[in-house]
Formats: C-alpha cells, structure tokens, sequence
C-alpha cells in the first residue's frame, strides 16, 4: 500500500478480474480425487456428488448432481442426515447459484493508489499472501501478535482461528455470539449447567406443546425444526406464538399472542406466577431437580397476569388459558430459547426466564422437551502447544461482561475505535466470511475503527461492503468447490458428512483450508499444518473413525451408536442426577449471577417506548435468504429481490400511504436510510411497529442484482442496549418514522 495513503476510502471492486472459468489445476485435482455415484432417474442427471450446505448454520447434508457434461445441475437432501432427513429448504437448493454468481470475487485484490485516488489492483497469490504475513509479522514485531484480531463466520472460520492462535492471538469472534445466540447460551447455562447448542436440542417431533417467543421458525428456516414443527402439528400439538407480528408461525398456531413489543419478559414471569400459584408445575421435578424454588415464588407473587396485561396487552385470561395448555403438555413441552435474542439489553435475563419456565414444567432432560445431545469424536492431529497471549479483548473492558463465554465481536470492534483509551491496540483485522457493515450494529462505529487500523484484511465469495474498506481482498471458492472439515454437530445420535469438490474452484479462487495453511508456512507456522493437502488429512481422521474419505464419498454421512443410553437423561427420574452448576440442581435462582453482581433472579424493566410519529423497529428473516449472504445470489433473488416495509393499514391510512409507495426511513437520532423502500400495509403488524427483513439495502453496485434493492436496517440502528452480563448487543431499542419525499443527497424512488 502507498505510504501517502493515511485514509482508507472505499473501493467498488466491480469489473476487477473478469477472467473466464478457472480449470482444474494439480493443487485442486478435484475430478481425480471425487468418487461420484450414479443416480437413480436416467436421463436426468449422470453423476453425484457428497455436500453438506453452507447457506446457514444447520449446514444440512446433501448431493451435489451434475449433468451430463459434468456441470453442477441442483442440490438435494442426503436422505440418511438427521439435520435434513432428505430434505432441503429454498436457501439449500439455491446453493447452486453461488457457484454460478459471475458477481463473485474472482482474483486476489491489494490496494493501491493512481493519481490519488485509492484503487485495487489484481494481484497472484504469492504477491498477496507474502505481503499479509510480512505485514502481520511487523505488526506483530510492533505490537505483539495478539493485536491481529480475527471475525469469522462459516466453515472456514476453524482454519482461521487455528491460524490465529498459532500465530499467538486469542482475539477470534464470530458476530453470532454478541448478535445473535449468546444470551440465551449464558441464561441456560447458568440454569442447567448447559447451554443449547447448534443445531438446538428441542424435541420437537415428539413435543405436545410449543411456544415460540420471538422465534420465527418457518422463516428463519433451521430446516430440522420446520420439519418436527410439521410433524407436530400434524399429531396435534398445540402452538403457542408470542410475537408483535402475525408470522408464519402464527399462521400455524393455536393461539396467536400480539405482544407489545420489549415486554416478553412480563409475559414469562406472569407465566411463572400462573404456573406455581394454581400449582400446575412438576412438582417431583421441581422438588428433585432444582435450587431456589421458594425464592422463586416469594419473587414472582406480585406478577399476575392482571399486572403483565397492563404492560404486554396480552389479556388475563388468554395468560392464564396458555399457561394450562403448557401445564397440560408437561413435561412434552418446549419453550423455546430461539435463535437470534439479543433484542433490549436485558436478553440474559429474559432467557433465564425461559428457561426457568421449562424447568417448572420438567421439560428439561425429557421426551418431547430438551434431550441430551451426542456428537462424534473428530480426532486432532498431533501439533505444537499453541502460544499463550500476554493479552485479550477482555483488557479492554476491565471488569464487564463478566459471564461472556465467548470473544465478543463489538468488543474487539469498540476495543479498536480510536475514542477507547487503553494500554493495547487492535492494529490489524482478518474478517472471514462476515460482512461487518451489515452484522455489527452501529455501522459508523465500524467504519470509525476500520480507520484507526493499519492492516485489514477481507477474505470472501462475494464483493460485500467489507471488502471495499480491505487492503487486501482474498477470493474463497465457494463450498461447492472445496473440501472442508468433517460436519460432526449434535444431534439425537452421533453422525457426521464430508464436504467433496463438485466442481474445480472458478476463476482465480481457493478454498480457505488451502488459504490458512499457505499463509501459515509463510509465517513460520508449518508445524501447526503438517499436511500437505486438505484430502490427505481429512483421510487421516476418517480411518481413525473407522471409515475413509473414499467410503464417505460415496455415502456422504455415517451415523455412530450413541456411547450412552442418555437421550433423554430425566425421563425416568433418576436419583442424584448432578448438574453442571455450583449447587449441582437446576437453578432457579442462579447462584453464579449473583457472585458475579446481577439478579439472581429475572427483574422486569420497563423499556423505552417510541416517541409521537414513531414505531418501533422490528428485523428478521425470510425462508429463501440467509442475512445479507444471499442478497445478490441468482437463484434465491428471483424469490425475493427486496425487502418492503410492513405497515399497519390504521398507521398507513394516517400517513397517507399506498401499498407499494417507496418511502425513506429516519431513526430516532436523524439517521436516514441509504434508499426508499417499498410499503406493505398489512393487519400482519402491530400499529406501534413496522418490520422489515434483514440483508438488504446494499449501496454498492458491485452486486449487480441486490444494489439499491430495499433497505439496510443495519444503518438505522444506532442505538444499542449492551447486556451487562455478556455483552449482546440489544438492537430493538430503534424507532423510525417515515419521509415520503427523498431526502438531500438521497436521490429519487
């Protein structure tokens, strides 16, 4: 990079690298190495190969088809994977378009500068690979290796951090802890000595009730739970959906309860209060399994559902006919702790009360409720101890969020801001498969610390806003191009699936396993690699499992017995069950939240209400996309090209809207949205909020089918409840009102 450049500016990257198809090349000898099986329809497709999906986090496995000529043709489920069980949702079989997105980073990128002007120039791997490690081993020599901070999000993230910590650092978060799941990990930890995990360990299939608190199961997908939801209520499982908006999964429900939003947790312990004082809890559980009930009760008198139905306008009745239904399920009911919670800064708490609820009800450890979950063994390769850091993130906050059990994103982010004075500094970031502008909140704030960095490296598929602010652009093949780490989540029963090439890596891209080593032996880290190729040690694990990566080619997932016969650990009432917490019972009252300074039990606070002419807002997803991933992908845009604006039709009629009118957003703290967005005036809404989908609203034309397509509801959200407890970043504490006319420098609808 020039020395005159002392800013960085944003760089668009469209047109860089338009290169034809990349053929296979002896690092990548894909074709040699895939065994493909023949399919079962003739005429349709000629050959398979073994995937597992890389569009969300449940990473279903699958097959890869390829036609005739061997191009890649369409996905479907791998019928002996218990995430999928055959069976793929929209997001899975579009996968298929990000093999064929010509959008994609295509070339290695280094930024430089011509006439003045801040520009990328195409570069080779070596070029780019030797200027990251020389500038990470001076920064390093400088400020110490554990100023390199590293985000990560996906597959590659395991290579990554492995990287990362050989090279001395610990700083290594993914935007999914602070952002999305971490409360409720903390909050049933702190109950039952464990957390939830991924994929969640709710018995739907065999559930009698399920009550969905904000989680919108149907639209984010989590294609498992959509298929035990169906199964459910198919046997006559009753539903219960406490949400603001009239969802899917309200669609689907027994009862449909319209919150007021940011007051679920008056809600649960009015719950709770129903449950103990007209004595409908599992009173042999409760009495065998758990700690502080007493407390509990003398804690939750005062809340009756008289009391939450001034505050949630849920009426007393509805509170106390929904408690039975739970009461009446027991223990085959499931309260369920959800995905993405991190909504008004008091996030742990309020899934402690969720999970206290599934404790009264004896859920927990029990058919129909929460089983114990098993994963295979995946053995590590003997390497060197990894160096212990002199520092971490945590020196930055002295003293706050003491119950974090994970690197917080927005930690290392404000830890890197030049406005934080401390005895250390973030000098350089490694973001990996996460787009920063669009998953931290507060984007200013990340742009701020970008500025303050001396090296950022972006390593991607897609040309996404992080890219453009990068001195060094990496394009990762996508997952249908590579090998990747054997899949070994939890689930019911041990098993696991093996990701195989279906295809050579297009254009000028790598996998990241190949990224990660080849940076490695660049950094004198060769020890921590010791294979030469993914294939090789993929191999090595496989046959110390008792199979091989060339029988697992040709079946895709191998299920293992489990080691015990635990599924569900409390079914039977054991005597001395011990768990994970300092009293060994479940904790009502949470012993560890008290040590460390907080209620030991859930406090309602009231929160911050909108002001005249403003609603509150409300983000989620949709079933065909994955955040901001799947925006520009050509498979899944032609299912939805943008987001709209919900709007209830009272609200509508006093604003003056029509259906389809494209308006301009503004915050409560004057933050205007990049671009209009559509309205739809739907009774799907409440009149004190409007919703929108997450992932839209790029302002880069780079992405030539999601630019200036709907709005970012990142960029409005400026105002962050930070949980005390872990750190989770509350976002629903935003309020915007409407424009009708574009603003200054906005441009036109």
């Amino acid at each position: 990079m020039s020395k005159s450049i002392t800013r960085r500016e944003f760089i668009q990257i469209a047109g860089m690298g338009l290169g034809g198809l990349a053929i296979a090349s002896p690092v990548f000898s894909w074709a040699k190495n895939a065994v493909l099986m023949p399919d079962s329809v003739p005429g349709m497709y000629t050959r398979r190969v073994p995937t597992y999906c890389e569009v969300c986090f449940w990473k279903c496995a699958g097959w890869v088809h390829l036609n005739e000529a061997g191009e890649i043709w369409k996905i479907t489920g791998n019928e002996l994977d218990p995430h999928s069980e055959g069976r793929l949702c929209p997001r899975g079989t579009g996968g298929v378009g990000m093999y064929y997105d010509n959008d994609r980073l295509k070339t290695p990128l280094i930024r430089t500068e011509e006439s003045g002007t801040q520009v990328f120039r195409e570069a080779g791997w070596d070029e780019a690979l030797e200027l990251i490690a020389r500038r990470m081993k001076a920064i390093a020599g400088k400020y110490g290796p554990e100023s390199v901070a590293l985000f990560t999000h996906g597959s590659g993230g395991h290579y990554f951090s492995h990287l990362m910590k050989a090279f001395g650092t610990t700083s290594i978060a993914a935007p999914s802890y602070a952002q999305c799941r971490g409360p409720r990990e903390e909050a049933f930890y702190h109950t039952f000595g464990e957390g939830i995990g991924s994929p969640e360990r709710t018995d739907i299939r065999d559930t009698r009730c399920l009550v969905l608190i904000g989680s919108h199961i149907g639209e984010n997908m989590h294609n498992g739970q959509v298929q035990e939801m169906s199964a459910a209520i198919d046997k006559g499982a009753t539903i219960i959906t406490v949400d603001p908006r009239f969802s899917t999964a309200a669609g689907k429900s027994t009862y449909w309860l319209p919150i007021k939003p940011a007051t679920d947790l008056a809600l649960l312990l009015s719950w709770i209060h129903v449950l103990i004082y007209e004595e409908w809890y599992d009173r042999k559980y409760v009495e065998q399994y758990t700690y502080g009930f007493d407390e509990l009760k003398t804690h939750v008198r005062p809340f009756t559902p008289e009391w939450a139905y001034g505050i949630t306008t849920i009426k007393p009745q509805i509170i106390r006919e929904t408690a039975k239904e739970m009461a009446n399920a027991s223990p085959a009911v499931i309260v369920h702790p959800g995905r993405h919670v991190t909504w008004y800064g008091d996030d742990t708490q309020r899934l402690r009360a969720v999970a206290i609820l599934n404790a009264l009800l004896g859920s927990w450890g029990r058919r129909g409720g929460f089983y114990n979950p098993e994963k295979a063994h995946v053995p590590k390769v003997k390497i060197p101890p990894y160096p212990h850091p002199k520092w971490t993130w945590r020196d930055a906050f002295p003293g706050q969020y003491p119950l974090a059990g994970l690197t917080l994103a927005s930690a290392i982010r404000d830890a890197t801001h030049p406005d934080l004075k401390w005895d250390h500094a973030y000098k350089a970031w490694i973001v990996n498969g996460t787009n920063l502008l669009f998953t931290l909140p507060e984007p200013r704030k990340t742009v701020e610390a970008i500025q303050n960095l001396e090296f950022l490296v972006a390593i991607d598929t897609m040309p996404m806003e992080i890219t453009g602010w990068a001195d060094v652009v990496l394009p990762e093949c996508t997952y249908l191009e590579r090998y990747d780490s054997i899949r070994a989540s939890q689930h019911r029963e041990p098993a696991i699936a093996v990701r195989t090439p279906a295809a050579a890596p297009r254009w000028e891209t790598r996998p990241g396993w190949w990224i990660a080593r080849e940076l490695g032996v660049r950094l004198g880290l060769k020890d921590y690699f010791p294979f030469a190729t993914h294939e090789e040690e993929l191999d090595w694990q496989l046959k110390q499992m008792g199979t091989s990566l060339e029988e697992m080619k040709r079946v895709g997932v191998k299920k293992y017995p489990r080691e015990y016969d635990d599924l569900y650990p409390l079914e039977d009432g054991p005597e001395g069950y011990e768990f994970n917490t300092n009293t060994g019972k479940i904790e009502l009252y949470s012993t560890a939240l008290e040590e460390a300074g907080f209620d030991p039990l859930p406090v309602y606070t009231p929160h911050e209400e909108p002001p005249e002419g403003y609603y509150r807002l409300i983000y989620g997803r949709a079933p065909m996309h994955t955040f901001s991933r799947t925006s520009n992908n050509p498979n899944l845009t032609d299912l939805m090209a943008e987001n709209t604006v919900w709007v209830h039709p009272k609200v509508a009629k006093e604003w003056d809207l029509r259906a389809n009118q494209k308006i301009w957003l503004q915050n409560q703290d004057g933050v205007t949205s990049s671009g209009p967005i559509a309205v739809r005036i739907t009774e799907r809404i409440r009149f004190d909020s409007v919703f929108m989908v997450h992932g839209f609203g790029h302002t880069d034309r780079r992405l030539s089918r999601a630019a200036y397509r709907g709005v970012n509801d990142a960029e409005l959200i400026t105002k962050v409840k930070v949980d005390p407890i872990m750190g989770g970043t509350g976002m629903r504490g935003n309020f915007v009102t409407f424009l009708t006319e574009a603003p200054v420098g906005k441009g036109e609808a």
